[in-house]
């Protein structure tokens, strides 16, 4: 599994998004960061709490130029139940995201293990969770890489170390290899 440097270009990025468009990461051009969320999928019920979150914190990361978007392995209809369900009004929901694209960006892999506490189905395979912040030059500003469903990042916490960056300019840190 690789290790995504910072400072370094990250790997392309492409999915479809459960309105019927495609979003490619090389298109983006925010003031100041792309944030990537991978997320686990429909079955993960802490996904739901977290994506809820931010879905209502996107006008915030807006303000600070800050593009989000979650992305999972789950099919476009799993993803659009997602959004559905877990009332996702403004958060772009990307879908179908290959394994291995999930492992170019270093996300860990799970097998299915039946229903979840939600009553829902795992899929076969399914990414793990990842926060990426990505310049707009498609280079790694920092990543968050979890193996398992617990202890993510708070929203909270990143719009605040945000404000730090962007006012401070400063720089990305993990750079050596």
């Amino acid at each position: 599994m690789p290790t995504l440097i910072p400072r370094r270009t990250v790997p392309e990025l492409n999915v479809s998004l459960v309105d019927g468009d495609e979003w490619r990461l090389k298109d983006r051009a925010p003031a100041h960061f792309t944030m990537v969320v991978f997320y686990r999928g429909l079955h993960c019920p802490i996904c739901a709490q977290y994506l809820r979150q931010l879905d209502g914190m996107m006008e915030a990361f807006a303000a600070r130029g800050v593009e989000p978007i979650a992305i999972s392995t789950d099919t476009a209809e799993r993803a659009a139940e997602s959004k559905k369900k877990w009332g996702l009004a403004t958060l772009p929901i990307g879908c179908e995201l290959s394994l291995e694209s999930a492992r170019a960006w270093g996300l860990f892999i799970s097998a299915g293990r039946g229903r979840t506490s939600a009553g829902i189905e795992e899929p076969d395979y399914f990414n793990e969770p990842g926060l990426f912040l990505i310049r707009p030059d498609a280079t790694l500003y920092a990543s968050m890489v979890s193996s398992m469903p617990f202890a993510r990042p708070h929203f909270d916490d990143v719009l605040k170390a945000l404000e730090f960056i962007i006012e401070k300019d400063y720089p990305a840190r993990g750079e050596i290899a």
